[in-house]
C-alpha cells in the first residue's frame, strides 16, 4: 500500500463571521487578495495566492442561519491545514485501509471570474473525522480547476511573499500529536525538534511544540489561547526580501513588528490571532 505523498496545499485563517475586518487586515499586511468567492457550501473566502500553495481567508456570511456555521464553533486564526490531492478518491482509498480516520470526499464548487468571464472552481475535499484532530481542521484538497486558482495575476504581494515554510500547532503531547501524520505520510515524514515534534510536508513543515516552547520563540506575540490545551498558532512565511516585507508592514500601519535575525514578526493580535513570521 503506497501512501499518499505530503504535500501542502493551503493554510486558513477563520475570519467567523466579520470577513470585512480580516481582508482589510490581511491588505494591510501586504497581502494581494482574490476577489471574495462564495463557496456552494455556504461560506465565503479571500486568497492570498503564493507559488505552489495559498493562503485562505474563510467566512461565513453575517447572520447566517445555514451554511458553514461550523465556522463560527472555532476561534479566530488559524484553523485549518489542508495538503494536497491530485485523486481525492485514491486519497481517501489509500488512508481508509491506512486506519486513518477519515470522512468520504466532498464536492463543492466557488465562482471565479477570469478574463471577463464567470468559470465555476471546482474542489473535492477529503477530511479527518470530527475529534480526531482537537486544534483545528485538518484535511486534503483534489483541484479539478487547478488554472482558475493558481494564476500569476495574483501571485504578487508587497510583502514579498513566496511560499509558507511552516504552520505551527501547539499541543502538550507533540510526540502523541505526530502519530496521526505518521500514519497519514509514514514515520520517516516525522522529526524531533526542540520542544516537540515536525512534520515534513513537501517543501514545508508543521511544527508541534509546546506551548511554553511556542512562547520561547515568539514571546508575547503569541495569539490568545482562550482557554484551549491545544490550537493552531501560526505561520512562517518566505519572503523574497525582509526589506520588502518591512516596507509593506509600515505603510499598511502593522504596530508591535519586531525584526532580528532575518526574521519579522507579526503578533498575532494584529492578525486575526495568528502570528506570523517572514522569512528570507
Amino acid at each position: 500500500m503506497t501512501l499518499p505523498a505530503a504535500t501542502l496545499d493551503h493554510v486558513v485563517i477563520n475570519a467567523r463571521d466579520d470577513m470585512d475586518h480580516a481582508a482589510d487586515v490581511y491588505r494591510r499586511l501586504g497581502f494581494t487578495l482574490t476577489e471574495r468567492g462564495y463557496h456552494s457550501l455556504g461560506s465565503m473566502n479571500h486568497l492570498a495566492m503564493f507559488g505552489t500553495d495559498y493562503l485562505e481567508l474563510i467566512a461565513v456570511p453575517k447572520n447566517a442561519t445555514t451554511g458553514r456555521l461550523d465556522l463560527l464553533t472555532f476561534p479566530f486564526g488559524l484553523n485549518g491545514l489542508v495538503f494536497g490531492s491530485e485523486d481525492s478518491a485514491v486519497t481517501y482509498e489509500s488512508l481508509s485501509k491506512a486506519g486513518v480516520p477519515i470522512d468520504p470526499p466532498v464536492e463543492f464548487t466557488r465562482p471565479v471570474k477570469v478574463g471577463g468571464k464567470e468559470r465555476d472552481a471546482r474542489f473535492r475535499t477529503v477530511r479527518m473525522k470530527a475529534g480526531v484532530v482537537p486544534y483545528g481542521r485538518v484535511y486534503y484538497c483534489h483541484h479539478f480547476t487547478r488554472d482558475l486558482v493558481w494564476r500569476d495575476e495574483w501571485r504578487h504581494h508587497a510583502n514579498g511573499t513566496v511560499a509558507v515554510v511552516r504552520a505551527l500547532i501547539v499541543e502538550p503531547d507533540p510526540a502523541a500529536a505526530s502519530k496521526l501524520y505518521a500514519d497519514m505520510f509514514g514515520p520517516e515524514s516525522i522529526r524531533d525538534i526542540k520542544g516537540g515534534k515536525s512534520v515534513v510536508i513537501g517543501n514545508s513543515r508543521f511544527d508541534i511544540v509546546t506551548e511554553a516552547e511556542l512562547k520561547s520563540q515568539f514571546g508575547d506575540a503569541v495569539p490568545e489561547a482562550e482557554g484551549r490545551k491545544a490550537y493552531m498558532a501560526g505561520l512562517t512565511l518566505r519572503t523574497v526580501s525582509i526589506a520588502k516585507a518591512a516596507r509593506a508592514l509600515q505603510e499598511g500601519k502593522i504596530s508591535g513588528v519586531t525584526q532580528s535575525a532575518g526574521r519579522l514578526v507579526v503578533p498575532a493580535k494584529q492578525a486575526i490571532n495568528a502570528v506570523l513570521e517572514f522569512v528570507e
